[in-house]
């Protein structure tokens, strides 16, 4: 995963911030490419695993649509509301689709790990409930940039 900030040096993440950042926050959102061109922006909960950022899409959706066609994604993370406070981190790269479309609690061992991840983090589960609507979508970012104002106040 490159660093592509040049400047912002001062402010940004350390990889253990970035980490425990992107593990506890729930609302991320994700930037795709419409089919004519136009980016296309929506919200969605997500789950890291300190590797990949798993996003769980309605598979009727345009964002399931827009990554099918091209997998190409910019997933924005934020948090703050004072200058003084605002953090955040921006991930790029392509995703990956993973096990089944639409999900049905089919058994795939590679998604054991993010769907305990995600079903804890956002439904307070031991196990992912599955609806039949859903599925994921792994980013294993290529590029990440990030930012932590709080860290201004000892320039």
């Amino acid at each position: 995963m490159a660093v592509t900030q040049r400047r912002g040096r001062k402010i940004m993440m350390t990889p253990g911030e970035l980490d425990e950042f992107l593990t506890t926050q729930r609302t991320c959102r994700v930037a795709t490419v419409s089919a004519d061109g136009a980016p296309h922006l929506s919200t969605l909960w997500f789950a890291w695993d300190g590797i990949s950022l798993w996003l769980y899409s309605i598979t009727r959706s345009k964002r399931w649509a827009d990554l099918r066609r091209d997998p190409r994604i910019a997933v924005v993370v934020d948090t703050g509301e004072e200058y003084g406070e605002l953090r955040g981190a921006e991930l790029s790269g392509t995703v990956d689709f993973v096990g089944e479309a639409p999900r049905t609690g089919e058994p795939c061992p590679e998604l054991d790990a993010p769907e305990r991840l995600f079903a804890r983090k956002n439904f307070d589960m031991d196990e992912m409930p599955h609806d039949g609507r859903h599925a994921w979508i792994r980013l294993t970012p290529e590029a990440v940039a990030s930012w932590d104002f709080r860290k201004l106040a000892s320039f």
